[in-house]
């Protein structure tokens, strides 16, 4: 199988790509959103992030 990248052939050291240049390009693809695994929609909800307000902590616990 060639590198999914630039399609030479893979080494051993970066299987399934080619260099480390080729795995770098890959992970970069990842990371900014290029590659996509489908699935259903999910809304935002920062609503209810909104309305937590953090419990002050036990001052008589020590």
């Amino acid at each position: 199988m060639p590198c999914p990248i630039c399609s030479k052939e893979p080494t051993e050291k970066y299987r399934p790509f080619c260099s480390r240049r080729c795995s770098d390009a890959d992970l970069a693809r990842w990371l900014t959103g290029a590659y996509v695994i489908p699935g259903p929609e999910v809304e935002d909800d920062l609503s209810s992030e909104a309305e937590y307000t953090p419990r002050p902590p036990d001052r008589d616990r020590n």
